[in-house]
């Protein structure tokens, strides 16, 4: 079966999207929403070029849905349309256990004609986390909330070794509450790694980012 991905790039996704392809189903594209005014994906802070070289290694087209903010759900409905023109009957979420986040992106898809599929719902969080690690996904830490981490971790490759850090915390070692943010840039279903390097760390407050753009050659 055909289907689109809502995808951040980040580990949630990728997971998801690993399960459809080993499932058999084919992508039509990766519906990713743009930030107009910071010219980065929305909430990952995933730069353009390195997004361009992730669906590039993955082979799956880009949809990119760019919005200010003000008609987010609406402008992800104008990419899921598209999605459905190339053919896609599932739109898919990498959401887990949240209900309100799941009642979100079905009404987004009923509003379309899409079916909402979660191939993560009420999987065990800290399962889904090693399973990607085991699977050899390159996870780097893009974001951390600054109350449960340290800026040490930005630009590092999840692993064992930090989700056992993680638990030791005593926090979500899946970052579904907002504890770390990650992006995506190899794996299985990469074709090849996307080379990268990390930059500058900005401090926003609540939260500490880490700029991560393509390598330059």
């Amino acid at each position: 079966m055909k289907f689109v991905i809502s995808y951040s790039c980040g580990k949630d996704s990728t997971l998801s999207l690993h399960k459809m392809i080993a499932a058999g189903h084919t992508p039509v594209g990766l519906v990713v929403m743009v930030n107009k005014d910071e010219k980065l994906s929305w909430f990952h802070g995933v730069d353009l070029d390195l997004l361009d070289q992730i669906s590039e290694s993955l082979q799956i087209p880009l949809i990119k849905c760019v919005s200010g903010g003000e008609e987010y759900h609406l402008e992800l409905e104008e990419g899921l349309r598209r999605a459905k023109e190339l053919g896609a009957e599932l739109c898919v979420f990498g959401d887990i256990d949240i209900e309100e986040h799941m009642e979100w992106g079905m009404a987004r898809c009923n509003a379309v004609g899409l079916v909402p599929y979660y191939p993560l719902w009420h999987r065990n969080r800290e399962e889904n986390t090693t399973e990607l690690i085991d699977l050899g996904y390159q996870c780097v830490i893009k974001c951390i909330r600054n109350a449960d981490l340290p800026q040490d971790l930005l630009g590092k490759v999840l692993d064992h070794e930090m989700v056992a850090y993680m638990k030791e915390l005593g926090i979500d070692v899946c970052g579904e509450n907002g504890e770390y943010h990650t992006v995506t840039v190899g794996g299985p279903i990469f074709q090849t790694p996307v080379p990268y390097e990390c930059g500058e760390i900005l401090d926003l407050g609540n939260t500490s980012v880490i700029s991560v753009t393509p390598k330059s050659l």
